[in-house]
């Protein structure tokens, strides 16, 4: 563990992290609604502007550092986790945040999220997955659904998408958390995503109004939400559903297929039920969130994995002083250390 001393808490509002820039996105881009999340988040942790950091790659995500009244660094197509982790490194007491998309981070990134995820930087990762390259005039993306028409797959993609928690859970991310850019519930999934010591995971659905509009509408619109979404929360049981909607359900585990199920709760019985509690140090039920399907399960959101280890700024540093301890600093000594040789006499007449 570093031996930094903890950021002190400020008291800040949202006019505070919103800057001059005029926001360019599209009208009625989930974007938008993101970014007042975010806005709205930052003072409740007691952030401080002059001590956060937001790092973006490129898309249209990528435009979220214009738009905080903070440090930001507007990168390089997916290498924004390499840049975060320089400044990690370089002044680890720094709230670093990253914002990346489903291309950028899942595509041309995807290494540089996986060594990101494995080493465990202490920073918050959003990936805002709208299924599909908006910036580039929409394309199909890692995620988009198969069938997916666009320019670049006329005849829909045949490719089978990516998912980015399960991505992210086998890279070794710790934490790992869903959301969607109207959900009144994202500044909670980001405040735990911000009290975790480690590489924080938050993957939040995000409209796009031009290319891919209302792709998550099924899971997403508030009509039928209580059917279709399956808030977890630690330590209560995994619940969905109403009696003035098809009726109370729960997500169980089929002890003979090892498989989750969804079952009935009558008059309340939960435990009869066999529905599980969640516990989010569970990995191998984790596993099976991250990868439930959508339609005969609801879509799992908040907070899916939460197991936190040392981070890689910790062990770094504390090499770096082991290295140090007892020494003192002398460049001198260090040029001359190994090979070295001197050059003595005059040269050699030419006649």
């Amino acid at each position: 563990m570093n031996d930094m001393t903890p950021i002190a808490k400020v008291q800040t509002t949202l006019k505070d992290w919103e800057t001059d820039q005029e926001v360019r996105w599209c009208p009625g881009c989930g974007d938008y609604a993101i970014l007042k999340a975010v806005q709205r988040t930052l003072p409740e942790l007691g952030a401080d502007p002059s001590n956060t950091v937001f790092v973006s790659g490129i898309g249209c995500s990528s435009r979220f550092p214009y738009y905080i009244e903070s440090y930001g660094f507007h990168t390089i197509h997916g290498r924004a986790p390499a840049v975060a982790t320089g400044i990690k490194l370089a002044n680890p007491d720094l709230d670093v945040w990253l914002v990346t998309g489903d291309g950028d981070g899942m595509s041309i990134g995807g290494n540089h999220t996986m060594h990101l995820l494995r080493r465990n930087l202490n920073c918050q990762i959003m990936l805002f997955n709208n299924e599909i390259y908006g910036l580039t005039k929409g394309q199909y993306s890692p995620t988009s659904r198969e069938g997916t028409s666009s320019p670049s797959t006329p005849m829909g993609s045949v490719d089978h998408p990516a998912l980015p928690c399960a991505f992210a859970l086998g890279s070794g991310a710790r934490f790992i958390a869903r959301g969607f850019d109207v959900s009144k519930e994202l500044p909670g999934v980001l405040k735990a995503a911000h009290a975790h010591k480690g590489a924080a995971f938050i993957e939040i659905f995000q409209n796009c109004i031009v290319y891919n509009k209302d792709r998550f509408d099924d899971f997403a619109a508030p009509k039928g939400a209580e059917q279709s979404q399956l808030w977890l929360k630690d330590g209560e049981p995994m619940l969905f559903g109403s009696e003035k909607s098809g009726g109370i359900k729960g997500i169980a585990l089929d002890l003979e297929t090892l498989m989750l199920k969804v079952v009935d709760v009558v008059d309340g019985d939960w435990q009869g039920a066999g529905v599980i509690v969640h516990n989010v140090r569970n990995k191998a039920i984790a596993h099976m969130l991250v990868e439930m399907p959508f339609g005969p399960f609801p879509m799992a959101l908040g907070v899916l994995y939460d197991d936190p280890r040392p981070t890689y700024e910790d062990a770094v540093l504390g090499q770096d002083r082991q290295a140090r301890e007892g020494k003192a600093a002398d460049l001198g000594k260090l040029l001359a250390k190994g090979q070295t040789w001197t050059v003595s006499g005059t040269a050699a007449d030419p006649a």
